[in-house]
C-alpha cells in the first residue's frame, strides 16, 4: 500500500503503470483502474521498471535558452489538482476517489508535450499569455490543436478509461457544458478552477458558485479544502523529491542551479532508458549463452567498455569456473580456469563472499597479492580489474570480470548506481535461466527411470526367443557340419543374435550405471576403427563422405571401449539417418581443463581431458525438438526411428563420467560434443 500511495502521485508513473497493465501484452479480461491493483499484479520489480521508464517523462526538457515553461509551477498545479479532486470525490460519495486522483494529475499532461515538440511556437505563447489560462488556451486554438486534446490522445493511446480521458478533454470547456456531464468531468473541471491560484483568498466568487452547482459544495466547505490541500500537496512533493514553485513567490524563469539539476536528471534518464533496453533483451535471451552476450553487449552500449569476462560459480564443485563468449575470442582462454572458492585470497572469491565490488591495479599489486589475480590482470591487457560479484535472492550466481585502465576506472566510478542496477540484473537473468534448466532436468531423469523399467520387461521377454533360436542353430551347424554346409552361414547368423542381445541389454541403462571396469583408451585408434567398417557403406548407401580430425598428441582416457564405441556409433548413425548426403567430420582435442559445462562431471583428480566432436552439415534440429534431444522417445526423424540412441548415449556417457551436449542450428547442421576425463581417482565407473 505504501509504494502504491507513493506511485499514484506521480502523473507519468502512475499512467505508465496504467498503459502497461492495460495492455495487449497481458491481455486481461478486464482493464485495472487502480494504482494500487496494478502494482499488485505487476510486481514490484516490474514496477522498478516502470519508474525509471516513467521518469522519461519527468525529464521533459525544453530547448537550451526556453525558460518560460517553469517545471515546478507545473508539478504545483498537477498536484494541487489532484489532492482537489480526491477532496471533492469523496465529499461527494463518488465511487473511486483515486481515479479521480489520477486524473487530476494528468489532466495537463498535454502541455508538456506542446512544451518540446513545439519550443517556438510554445514559447511565443507563454511570453504573451503566460497567468492566463483563457487566453492561453485560444492561442493553442489558433496553432490547430489544445493541450486538452493532446492529453485526451495520449492517455487513450495509454487504454485508460474513457471517462478519464474525457475528464482530461473537457476540463477547459465552458462551464454550462460541463452541467450535463458526468460527475468525473464535473470533479476535474472544478479541481482545475480552484487549482489555479494559492490560497482561498485567490478563488474567485464564480469558481465557488460552480463547485456549488456542479458537485453541491458550499462555500465554507471549498474554503477548508484549501489549508489541507496546499499542506498534502507539499508532503507529496518532499515524498518524491519533487520541487514545486507557488506562482507569485517565485521568478517564471528557470535558475542556473535548476538548469542544472534538469542537465543531471536528463542524464540519469538516458542512462535509465539504455539499462531498460538492455534489461530487455536480457529477459528475451534463449539461454546461458545468449544472456552472456547480452550482457556483452549491455555493457559495452552503457559503459562503452569491451573487455568482459565471465566466471560462473559451481555448486557442486564450489569454485568459480571461466565462461567463454563466442564474441569474445580473448575469453576463449579463461574456459580452462578453475577458482576454488578456499581460495579467499583471490579478489575475484572475496567479490563473491563479500557481496562487493572490489578493484586491483598492477601497482597496487605486492608478494600478499593472490598470484591468480596478478596473473588475470596480465591476461586481460589493462591497468587493472574490477570484480562485480552476482548474487540472485542470497545464491551465488557467479562473477563479472571487467578489464578497466586508471581513466575508464575512475568515469565507471561515476556510474556506480547504474553498474549496480545492470550487474544485479545480469545475475538474476542467468539465475533464472539456472531455475528453467532445473525442472527438465529432473523430467528427463524420471523420464529416463520409467523407459528402463519397460525395457528391462523387453529384454527379458525377447531373449527367450533368440536363446531357443541360437540353440536350434547349433544343432543344426552340428548336422551340418560333416558335409560343411552353410558353416559360415549359420555363424553369421549366430553373431546377429549375439549382437541383438547386446543391443537389449543397453536398453537398460537409461537408470542404471553397471558397475563395469575401465581400462587405458585409445580414442583416435577406436574412431579410426570404427570408420573404418563405416566409411565406405556410407559413401556408398547414403553419399556422406566421413572426414577424420584428430589430435596426434591426444592422451588415453581411463573408460570402457565396448561403451564409448557404443555411444560413437549411435551418434554416427543418428547423424547419418538425419543427412541426405554431406560431410560429417570425427574431430578430438586435449582440453587441460573443465572449459566450461559442457565438460566432465563429477570433480575428481584429473589430468585434464579429451573433447569429442562429431559434426555433421545435415539440416539441422528444430528448436522444439532440441531441448528434449536426450529425452528417451523424442525423435525428429518420423516413422520407423524409435527415439532411443540419443538417449543411450547420453545416459551411458554419464555413465562413464563424462558430458554430451548438443549443438544445431536449422539449415546449418548438428554438432554433438563428448568430454572425458583422462584419468580419475576410481577405477570403475
Amino acid at each position: 500500500m505504501e509504494v502504491s500511495r507513493l506511485v499514484e502521485k506521480d502523473p507519468s508513473l502512475s499512467g505508465k503503470i496504467l498503459n502497461l497493465v492495460n495492455s495487449a501484452y497481458y491481455g486481461l479480461p478486464q482493464k485495472i483502474k487502480s494504482i494500487h491493483h496494478s502494482i499488485s499484479y505487476l510486481g514490484t520489480g516490474t514496477l522498478k521498471n516502470i519508474a525509471i521508464s516513467s521518469s522519461i517523462l519527468h525529464a521533459f526538457s525544453p530547448p537550451s535558452g526556453n525558460n518560460l515553461f517553469n517545471l515546478k509551477t507545473f508539478w504545483w498545479h498537477s498536484l494541487r489538482c489532484a489532492v482537489f479532486a480526491r477532496f471533492i470525490a469523496r465529499e461527494i460519495k463518488y465511487n473511486n476517489p483515486e481515479e479521480a486522483f489520477l486524473t487530476g494529475l494528468l489532466h495537463d499532461i498535454g502541455r508538456l508535450v506542446l512544451w518540446v515538440n513545439y519550443p517556438k511556437e510554445y514559447s511565443e505563447l507563454l511570453a504573451n499569455y503566460s497567468g492566463r489560462s483563457d487566453l492561453l488556451l485560444a492561442g493553442e486554438i489558433r496553432q490547430g490543436i489544445t493541450h486538452c486534446e493532446i492529453g485526451a490522445w495520449m492517455l487513450n493511446r495509454w487504454n485508460l478509461p474513457p471517462f478519464v480521458v474525457d475528464a482530461v478533454l473537457y476540463h477547459h470547456e465552458p462551464a454550462k457544458r460541463i452541467k450535463s456531464a458526468l460527475p468525473l468531468v464535473q470533479i476535474i473541471w472544478v479541481a482545475n478552477a480552484l487549482s489555479q491560484q494559492p490560497g482561498s483568498a485567490q478563488v474567485k466568487d464564480r469558481d465557488l458558485e460552480f463547485a456549488e452547482g456542479l458537485c453541491g459544495l458550499s462555500s465554507s466547505q471549498v474554503r477548508t479544502f484549501f489549508s489541507r490541500v496546499d499542506q498534502e500537496v507539499g508532503d507529496v512533493a518532499g515524498l518524491l523529491g519533487i520541487e514545486i514553485d507557488v506562482p507569485g513567490e517565485s521568478e517564471v524563469s528557470v535558475s542556473e542551479k535548476d538548469t542544472k539539476k534538469q542537465e543531471e536528471l536528463n542524464s540519469e534518464v538516458r542512462d535509465s532508458s539504455l539499462v531498460l533496453g538492455t534489461v530487455q533483451n536480457l529477459m528475451e535471451a534463449r539461454d546461458e549463452d545468449d544472456i552472456l552476450r547480452q550482457i556483452s553487449q549491455g555493457f559495452g552500449i552503457l559503459f562503452d567498455l569491451k573487455d568482459i569476462f565471465f566466471f560462473r560459480y559451481d555448486m557442486e564443485k564450489n569454485c568459480l569456473m571461466g565462461k567463454a563468449v563466442k564474441e569474445n575470442e580473448k575469453s576463449d582462454a579463461i574456459g580452462d580456469l578453475i577458482i576454488s572458492m578456499e581460495n579467499r585470497r583471490s579478489l575475484l572469491i572475496s567479490s563473491l563472499l563479500e557481496g562487493k565490488a572490489l578493484e586491483l591495479f598492477s601497482e597496487q599489486t605486492d608478494v600478499d597479492t593472490a598470484l591468480i589475480d596478478v596473473q588475470i590482470i596480465r591476461f586481460v591487457g589493462k591497468e587493472g580489474v574490477l570484480c562485480l560479484p552476482m548474487l540472485a535472492y542470497g545464491e551465488y550466481v557467479g562473477v563479472i570480470v571487467l578489464g578497466l585502465n586508471q581513466i575508464e576506472f575512475s568515469h565507471l566510478s561515476k556510474k556506480n548506481k547504474l553498474l549496480n542496477i545492470f550487474s544485479r540484473q545480469a545475475a538474476l537473468s542467468l539465475h533464472a535461466d539456472q531455475l528453467r534448466k532445473a525442472p527438465l532436468k529432473k523430467i528427463q531423469t524420471e523420464r529416463a527411470g520409467a523407459s528402463s523399467v519397460i525395457a528391462r520387461k523387453v529384454v527379458h521377454e525377447v531373449n527367450n526367443p533368440l536363446g531357443i533360436i541360437k540353440n536350434y542353430l547349433k544343432i543344426l551347424g552340428i548336422k551340418l557340419s560333416a558335409q560343411n554346409i552353410a558353416q559360415d552361414e549359420i555363424g553369421i547368423i549366430s553373431k546377429e543374435i549375439d549382437r541383438i542381445s547386446h543391443i537389449l541389454r543397453t536398453l537398460t541403462t537409461f537408470s542404471e550405471n553397471e558397475v563395469r571396469p575401465t581400462e587405458p583408451v585409445d580414442i583416435n585408434k577406436l574412431l579410426n576403427d570404427i570408420v573404418k567398417i563405416t566409411k565406405d557403406s556410407l559413401r556408398k548407401n547414403s553419399g556422406i563422405e566421413v572426414h577424420l580430425d584428430l589430435n596426434d598428441s591426444l592422451p588415453r582416457v581411463m573408460s570402457d571401449e565396448d561403451r564409448l564405441k557404443q555411444v560413437f556409433i549411435n551418434l554416427i548413425k543418428n547423424a547419418a539417418e538425419a543427412m541426405e548426403g554431406g560431410n560429417l567430420t570425427l574431430g578430438t582435442r586435449y582440453l587441460s581443463s573443465h572449459l566450461d559445462d559442457k565438460s566432465a562431471g563429477p570433480q575428481t583428480e584429473t589430468q585434464g581431458y579429451v573433447e569429442i566432436i562429431i559434426e555433421d552439415d545435415g539440416p539441422g534440429i528444430s528448436d522444439e525438438i532440441l531441448p528434449r534431444l536426450f529425452d528417451p522417445f523424442v525423435t525428429s526423424k518420423g516413422k520407423g526411428h524409435s527415439g532411443l540412441g540419443l538417449s543411450i548415449a547420453h545416459n551411458l556417457v554419464e555413465a562413464l563420467n563424462g558430458t554430451l551436449i548438443c549443438e544445431s542450428e536449422m539449415g546449418k547442421g548438428t554438432r554433438f560434443i563428448i568430454c572425458l576425463p583422462v584419468s580419475h581417482g576410481s577405477s570403475n565407473t
